[in-house]
This record gives structure tokens, sequence and C-alpha cells, in this order.
């Protein structure tokens, strides 16, 4: 994803309010709202095609909450959740088609517990342990 790091504006001010990026050509890369200097809310990012790639929250800065990437078809790809940044509860990953690839649980960036992986008519077929740290 394309995204600005940076938080201060050309002025060197911190960046405050809505922002948009676009790409080189043009055609809009994200766009979400910062608050002294620091992402906050939703936030949207796009493929140059204009087809929406990513859309979660930030707050203070930081990945949070429900976040959901799609393919260039549209589909979903994967959705997840973080807190403070790292991956956090039920992540979920999805064949080309839409069916449901694979599923398990993070906690703090580390898969935990049983992991399941589908083929693409949707058929169980493996199961993965982890164990927490």
């Amino acid at each position: 994803m394309k995204a600005d790091q940076d938080k201060h504006d050309a002025d060197g001010k911190l960046k405050h309010g809505e922002f948009k990026e676009c790409y080189k050509d043009g055609t809009l890369a994200c766009v979400g709202r910062f608050r002294n200097g620091a992402k906050v809310g939703v936030w949207k990012y796009y493929l140059r095609s204009g087809q929406l790639r990513a859309v979660g929250k930030f707050a203070g800065g930081k990945m949070t909450g429900k976040w959901q990437w799609y393919r260039a078809t549209g589909k979903l790809m994967q959705t997840g959740s973080f807190v403070e940044e790292k991956k956090s509860g039920v992540w979920k990953r999805y064949h080309p088609d839409g069916g449901l690839y694979d599923e398990g649980e993070f906690t703090g960036n580390q898969k935990v517990g049983d992991w399941r992986t589908f083929d693409a008519r949707g058929k169980l077929i493996k199961t993965t342990k982890h164990k927490s740290k």
C-alpha cells in the first residue's frame, strides 16, 4: 500500500485534517485524516485502477480494529484486526473466487490455536496447531 508516512506537510507543519495522496499519474492512492501528525479514523487505499485495495482504521497513527483487503477484481482477499498495529483476533484469507482459504487467530502478531485451510470447493484439507508464546 502506498501511504505517506511523513507527519509533516510541505510547510513543515504537522498534518491535520483530511488527506489525499495520489500516484504519479494522478489517480487516488489513499484518503484519510490526520490529527496532529497522526493517522486517525478510517483510511482507504486504492490500486492504480481505482479499485479499493484496503480499508481500515487508525488510532494515534497505528493500525487498529478491523481491516479488509481486496483483490484487483474487487473480491475480498483477507480480513483481520489489529491492536496497536499487531495482528489480533480472527484472520481469514479467501481464494480468488471468494471461497474461504484459511482462518485462524492471532495474538500479538503470533498465530495461536488451530488454523484451518480449505480447498477451492470449501473442503477442510488441513488443520495446523500453533502454540502461544
